[in-house]
């Protein structure tokens, strides 16, 4: 049993809501059908809290930070008079301080506070959905429990690919290297999405020879633009990029091991290996076939713009729907879901100013379409991408690694979509969110006036590019 408390359930397996899972996206569902004094069945299925506090976003985001505060002091040498040197000198003490930090949070937002909601009964234990008895109806160790409502919110899980030899191997995945209490000499990371990027650059400013391998680019997602200049960041700071390859086979060589290429004789031989080639939907044990649950193409359960399953009483939030992996958005899912199933579908499920993050350095953030996805969705597209080295933030810190890409309609000027590499990304693209979230048109956000000297203020100066030459332009001006 984990950490938290279990509560005794003496009344009938009757509820008014099953929520299966017990992550981000559970709690939400839970706690919002509580609040609205519905008794609810929080079924866990793995350690309390899910994947976010526990194995994803917390632990890799405290070690990136930690690595980081190392990295800039070696970066002083961009500053007359300063020289400053850091270096980690106990890995397993910066890993026992992270896992400190999971463990806190993990009770203080998940376990503690199931005590405040006495209306939602905590069980632990594997659940299927069960068709036998009625379409509303969970098995968990041979009991049935029954509602009127079920949310799944079960997660997703790594996806491993199909290189030869993978296997056999004891390869290392995110969880794993992140509880790694010793630093390997070298790393190969396989696959270049955000966990591979951002455990990558993190594990080479921890002194770790990192070399990165993946069939597209870094961060597929992203703007082509965007992910060169990542990439060419990655090279500076010594990191080792392999893009377009097909993986031919990975085994063992001596204490090591070794990929090989099946377009390329190259050959790469590593101590330890990560493989961080995506995730996959949570729906395996579920039962979904005989609960009547169709799964969509990437085996996550199919839902519909209220979430609402093939099943009509059955709904799906977050990673288990393999849609917009975000811890986020399986918060805000199950909100949704649960006001679906409790006042009939009223609230359409809406990602259009949905933003995302990825945590390298410079952090990568976006919202809305990619010039691509605009052009495909029928836009007459106008962009326009402005470098670091015309905002005065990045000047002023003498570091303009990075670019702001904004995509637009051209008949309309509306802005559909914001790109940012920047330091500190993540905060800047909120107000790039706010501006699609609002259609405002790039003249709109041009002339909204931003503090000199932040890195937000970047936005103004890629709105203004559209149609000036910021060159020509004194500090605040336009």
């Amino acid at each position: 049993m984990s950490d938290c408390c279990q509560k005794e359930n003496n009344q009938p397996n009757e509820y008014d809501l099953i929520v299966v899972g017990a992550g981000s996206g559970g709690f939400s569902a839970a706690i919002t059908a509580a609040e609205r004094e519905k008794k609810v069945l929080l079924i866990s299925c793995g350690t309390i809290g899910g994947t976010c506090v526990n194995v994803g976003c917390v632990p890799s985001k405290t070690l990136i930070r930690a690595v980081e505060s190392v990295h800039l002091a070696r970066q002083t040498k961009r500053f007359n008079g300063i020289s400053s040197h850091a270096k980690i000198v106990d890995w397993e003490a910066l890993i026992e301080q992270k896992q400190d930090l999971v463990d806190a949070l993990r009770r203080a937002k998940y376990s503690d506070i199931l005590p405040e909601y006495p209306n939602v009964t905590y069980l632990e234990g594997k659940a299927k959905l069960d068709k036998s008895v009625d379409k509303t109806s969970v098995v968990v160790d041979g009991a049935y429990y029954h509602a009127k409502h079920i949310i799944i919110a079960t997660g997703s899980s790594n996806a491993i690919p199909p290189i030869k030899g993978l296997k056999e191997l004891d390869y290392l995945d995110s969880t794993a290297l992140l509880d790694s209490k010793q630093l390997p000499e070298s790393l190969l990371v396989i696959g270049a999405g955000v966990i591979g990027c951002e455990l990558g650059q993190a594990f080479s400013r921890a002194g770790v020879k990192v070399t990165i391998c993946c069939r597209s680019r870094l961060l597929p997602d992203e703007e082509p633009e965007i992910s060169d200049a990542l990439e060419g960041y990655f090279q500076e700071e010594g990191i080792t990029v392999y893009k377009g390859i097909e993986y031919q086979e990975i085994k063992r060589n001596g204490s090591g091991y070794e990929l090989s290429f099946a377009n390329s004789t190259e050959k790469v031989c590593t101590e330890k290996v990560l493989v961080c080639t995506g995730r996959k939907p949570n729906t395996a044990l579920l039962g979904c076939d005989e609960a009547g649950v169709k799964l969509n193409s990437k085996g996550g359960i199919e839902v519909n713009e209220y979430l609402n399953s093939s099943n009509p009483a059955i709904y799906a939030v977050g990673d288990v729907t393999g849609r917009d992996m975000f811890v986020y958005m399986a918060a805000y899912g199950a909100k949704l879901a649960v006001n679906n199933a409790l006042d009939g579908d009223v609230m359409a499920y809406d990602a259009s100013a949905m933003p995302a993050v990825t945590f390298t350095d410079p952090q990568v953030a976006h919202v809305g379409l990619s010039e691509k996805q605009a052009r495909q969705a029928g836009f007459d597209v106008k962009t326009s991408v402005l470098p670091l080295s015309q905002v005065p933030r990045a000047i002023a810190a003498r570091n303009t690694n990075g670019m702001i890409k904004l995509v637009a309609d051209k008949k309309t000027d509306q802005l559909l979509g914001a790109h940012i590499c920047a330091q500190e990304a993540g905060d800047s693209v909120q107000t790039a969110v706010l501006a699609i979230k609002t259609k405002m048109t790039s003249k709109d956000l041009g002339n909204t006036i931003f503090p000199y000297l932040t890195m937000v203020e970047g936005l103004k100066l890629a709105a203004q590019t559209f149609d000036k030459d910021v060159n020509k332009l004194s500090c605040c001006a336009g």
